[in-house]
C-alpha cells in the first residue's frame, strides 16, 4: 500500500523545510519535493519483516535446546516413599476411626517387627497396632520435620526410610516430643509393605 505524503508548504522564493511527522522535506526555487529522510515504504516492510525474523530465531532456539531430562531413580524413589509416609501417617493421625486405624495396618507386614527405646518389641502387626489403639489414637498426631527425610534402595528388596519425627497432643496442640526413626519398606511389585520400624532417641521437642 502506497502511503501518500503530499503535504502543501508555504511558498517561498528560497530553500526552505517542510516537515510531516519525522520526515522532513526540502522545497526548491522550481517547486520540486525532494523524498523524505526516511523512506516510509521503507519503513512499513520493515515493520512486517522484523517481527517474522524474531518468530523464526525463537523457534529456532527452541528446536535446538535440550530435551527434558528424565528424573533419576533415586528422585522417583524418594518420590514414592514419601507419598507412602504421607498415607501411612495420615492414617496413623486418624485412626480413633476404626477404618482408619484398619488402613493404617494394611501398610505392615503380618510379621512387622517394631522397635521403640522406650516401649520395647513388638514382634507381630496384631501386638503393634493393639498398643497404637491403646497409646495413640485419639491422643497424638504425628508429623515429619520437614527436610528430615533421606531414603535408600535395597537391592531386589526395597528401600530404607530414615528421618525425624515429633509427636503432637490433640488436648493442647503442643507438639512435646520427637524422636529419629528408620523404616524397611519391602516391595513386592506394585505393593509396598513395611517389614521393620525403629523409633528412638526420643526427647523433648525444643
Amino acid at each position: 500500500m502506497k502511503v501518500n505524503l503530499h503535504r502543501s508548504c508555504p511558498e517561498a522564493s528560497s530553500r526552505s523545510n517542510c516537515t510531516f511527522g519525522r520526515g522532513t522535506f526540502l522545497r526548491s526555487n522550481a517547486g520540486h519535493r525532494a523524498r523524505p529522510e526516511m523512506d516510509m515504504n521503507r519503513f512499513v516492510a520493515s515493520m512486517v519483516v522484523i517481527p517474522v525474523l524474531m518468530a523464526l530465531g525463537f523457534s529456532m532456539a527452541a528446536a535446538s535446546g535440550s530435551p527434558p531430562v528424565a528424573p533419576s531413580p533415586e528422585g522417583v524413589l524418594f518420590d514414592r516413599i514419601s507419598a507412602l509416609d504421607t498415607a501411612v501417617f495420615d492414617a496413623f493421625n486418624h485412626c480413633s476411626s476404626p477404618q482408619q486405624l484398619q488402613l493404617h495396618a494394611s501398610y505392615f507386614a503380618p510379621d512387622v517387627e517394631f522397635y521403640h527405646d522406650e516401649g520395647g518389641v513388638t514382634w507381630t502387626r496384631q501386638a503393634m497396632i493393639a498398643n497404637t489403639a491403646k497409646n495413640v489414637c485419639g491422643h497424638f498426631r504425628r508429623e515429619l520435620v520437614p527436610g528430615s527425610l533421606k531414603v535408600f534402595p535395597i537391592k531386589n528388596f526395597g528401600a530404607i526410610e530414615q528421618g525425624v519425627h515429633r509427636f503432637c497432643q490433640f488436648s493442647t496442640g503442643n507438639c512435646d516430643g520427637m524422636a529419629d526413626f528408620v523404616i524397611v519398606w519391602h516391595q513386592q511389585g506394585d505393593k509396598w509393605q513395611i517389614t521393620r520400624v525403629l523409633s528412638y532417641g526420643h526427647r523433648p521437642n525444643k
